[in-house]
């Protein structure tokens, strides 16, 4: 082995490690600061695009998220609107039924006539302000149904259908000009009224179904977006038991490095006992 004052071999070994150690130890430091593994492409290209990409859907995800909270928000209002609805359609009921006795007076006639004009008032109020964010899909506003996105492509969908609650419409079949003011004009009004009873509670139970429907794909895609964050976790979260041990285990070979660095440095002084008398 050539003893040198030029080429200190020793001491190239020990900086070459000590500089490994120490660039591990910036990694593991980097690594508990963040709390990630992969925090750019250059620390492992291929995992770090694959968790930009499921970011993505992640990010998209919550577009699908707040188009389907919408859809919820109107179904539950047009189904507090239709439940309203029914409710005055029995008062109405009750109304007619009451104006088909052939016993009463005209005075009586005339209060119930009344009663009952004032409750379709109430519908016709209820139909129009059945509306959130600018949807309104009982008062014939919509010619078809509403249509929101389901998947974080945007190429499914679930559809909101229209139902025409408003008077005179497919589901209440009478208008707002009927009156039961004779007892035949009474019975008249409860044969469209018993049918559109029949048609209000049959659409209130489509409405709850879609309802349903959308509150459970929300659900869904909750549980997918949570399933897709813990993936992400998966590829790019740091262990930080395990890096914990690692910065104390390179902590203590930074240390050694440095004395061995020093050591090798030392080495040429020896040298120079060669040279004493």
């Amino acid at each position: 082995m050539t003893v040198s004052i030029k080429t200190n071999s020793a001491a190239m070994v020990a900086l070459q490690n000590f500089k490994s150690t120490t660039d591990q130890l910036e990694t593991v430091q980097k690594r508990i600061s963040t709390g990630l593994r992969v925090g750019s492409a250059k620390d492992n290209a291929a995992m770090y695009a694959i968790s930009q990409a499921q970011k993505a859907d992640v990010s998209s995800y919550q577009s699908v998220t707040d188009s389907l909270n919408r859809a919820s928000s109107i179904v539950d209002v047009t189904l507090a609107a239709g439940t309203t609805i029914s409710d005055l359609l029995n008062d109405l009921r009750q109304k007619v039924v009451a104006a088909m006795d052939p016993s009463i007076d005209a005075t009586s006639r005339t209060l119930l006539n009344d009663d009952y004009q004032a409750i379709l008032r109430q519908v016709t109020q209820v139909v129009s302000n059945a509306t959130f964010d600018g949807a309104n899909i009982i008062n014939n506003s919509i010619a078809t149904g509403i249509t929101f996105i389901a998947n974080s492509d945007a190429n499914q969908t679930i559809t909101l259908s229209v139902r025409n609650m408003s008077l005179a419409g497919p589901i209440i079949t009478f208008d707002g000009t009927s009156t039961i003011t004779t007892a035949t004009s009474a019975a008249g009004v409860l044969t469209a009224l018993d049918t559109s009873i029949t048609n209000v509670n049959t659409n209130l139970g489509q409405m709850g179904s879609q309802a349903k429907q959308i509150e459970g794909h929300l659900k869904f895609v909750a549980k997918l977006t949570d399933a897709l964050n813990t993936g992400i976790g998966n590829l790019v979260d740091a262990d930080m038991a395990r890096e914990s041990a690692r910065l104390q285990a390179l902590q203590v070979q930074q240390q050694l490095g440095t004395q061995a660095l020093s050591i090798a440095n030392s080495a040429p002084q020896a040298i120079l006992s060669l040279f004493q008398n």
